[in-house]
């Protein structure tokens, strides 16, 4: 399988394919496509690794088949690998995490274009828009359910590590990055993703990259 991912330190949707793809326990070779460079538009016309998904990551593909977008790419890689790899067995567990990672993957607007993913910057923010506080609030809610109810197999959401952490990893990200204030299971629950191992190789990845994509470092200024 190949893996076409983003920067490492701006690509939020690249973190949770990448992770899926190490979630499925199978061999990958990983391509880093510079996003937003002097030549992106032409990288996208004849880079055939893009081709089918117009340029956006991440892309998997395996053998012939190419699946883009992030959940669907977790969801080619449970059908491989078996559906409790990336999902809880219970019932309305999985019912839950499913729906979690639905709406990350279709909302929060506000919390994503206010605080893009900057891996490498620390930047406190004193006063947070009310559509982003909203965002956030809904946030917290959702992982504190999810640990109240289902979180008694381990640090995770849902336990052990799954699709939801998967999903909500960047998350987690941008909430270090902007210094959000969170309750003490969410500091908890933020620790232990944020020190997962494949996590920090992430992190150490893209704090030694050298591109600086600059709509996203004055963004994170706004």
């Amino acid at each position: 399988m190949k893996l076409v991912i983003g920067n490492k330190n701006y690509s939020s949707w690249s973190l949770r394919g990448w992770l899926a793809a190490k979630q499925s326990g199978l061999a990958f070779e990983e391509i880093t496509v510079p996003l937003y460079g002097d030549d992106w538009d032409e990288a996208k016309r004849r880079d055939a690794n893009l081709a089918p998904s117009s340029g956006k990551v991440p892309i998997l593909w395996d053998g012939d088949a190419v699946v883009w977008d992030s959940l669907a790419i977790i969801d080619y890689l449970a059908d491989k690998v078996g559906r409790d790899r990336f999902w809880p067995k219970d019932d309305a567990a999985r019912a839950m995490a499913r729906s979690m990672v639905a709406e990350m993957h279709s909302g929060y607007f506000a919390l994503r274009g206010h605080m893009p993913m900057n891996i490498r910057r620390r930047q406190a923010q004193p006063e947070v828009r009310d559509d982003v506080r909203a965002d956030i609030v809904r946030i917290l809610q959702l992982w504190a359910e999810a640990r109240a109810r289902f979180g008694q197999g381990g640090p995770f959401l849902f336990g052990t590590f799954s699709a939801a952490d998967i999903i909500y990893a960047p998350v987690v990200s941008r909430f270090v990055t902007y210094g959000v204030g969170v309750p003490g299971f969410a500091v908890a629950y933020m620790q232990a993703l944020w020190e997962h191992p494949w996590m920090q190789a992430w992190i150490e990845a893209a704090e030694d990259e050298e591109w600086t994509i600059e709509q996203f470092e004055e963004a994170s200024h706004t």
